[in-house]
């Protein structure tokens, strides 16, 4: 779950985003929207214990974050937090197999080779395990950072941007691939987007309602709703 009061973050002297006060149950789906500079990005580095909220509360899988910091946010990441980037970030010089291990040694680890196999094969990217993220499509490198993000078992899933160099066929396909693997591990799961393709996406691959998150652009109000037509570009 997610709970947050009176969360905000500021950039240096910069004017402080302000945040809505949520409480998200285990296992929702939550679409984040807002324009450029409304905080998407940096409500899931929040969430993800990448910063620290400046003032406010904020609890997420029952761990109080601000009480994290250094290594100790480091490892609770690696084992709550599932997270696909705007940019993938494979290791080049790295296979796909020896790109999901990592994940193990983030998380102080010993590799469980046959974990990392059947995260592959559920993503439908078992063949590519001795390939090098510069022979993988768009489509299969984006599948193999979800079997990455997905590898530990998160309770928490955060997607920033996914469909945003997708054609529409691609887009469909993603939000298809993250609410699958979201409900197959029974995670949260969070898409920041200002695509409006991916509401309709959403309605095609699951009957559970989604939850709206709207960041005004004035950065200190903000909406929540459940109506998938209330997603912004």
């Amino acid at each position: 779950m997610i709970k947050t009061q009176q969360l905000q973050f500021a950039y240096g002297a910069g004017q402080p985003l302000v945040f809505p006060d949520v409480a998200v149950p285990q296992g929702a789906l939550v679409l984040l929207s807002g324009l450029s500079g409304s905080g998407k990005s940096t409500w899931l580095a929040l969430l993800a214990a990448l910063v620290k909220p400046q003032q406010g509360a904020l609890v997420v899988a029952g761990q109080d974050l601000r009480a994290l910091s250094g290594r100790s946010a480091d490892a609770w990441r690696a084992h709550n937090i599932g997270f696909l980037p705007q940019k993938l970030y494979l290791s080049a010089a790295l296979t796909v197999q020896h790109n999901l291990e990592l994940a193990f040694w983030a998380a102080g680890l010993p590799v469980d080779g046959p974990r990392v196999r059947q995260a592959l094969l559920q993503l439908g990217v078992a063949e590519l395990a001795q390939r090098l993220p510069s022979q993988l499509s768009g489509g299969q490198a984006q599948r193999v950072a979800l079997a990455r993000a997905v590898l530990m078992r998160p309770g928490l899933i955060l997607a920033d941007e996914p469909t945003a160099s997708l054609d529409d066929a691609a887009a469909q396909g993603a939000v298809q691939m993250l609410v699958h693997a979201a409900k197959e591990h029974k995670a949260t799961l969070v898409i920041a987007t200002h695509d409006a393709r991916i509401a309709q996406a959403v309605t095609t691959c699951t009957a559970v309602a989604p939850i709206l998150l709207y960041l005004s652009p004035a950065r200190s109000t903000s909406a929540l709703g459940t109506a998938a037509g209330r997603l912004q570009a």
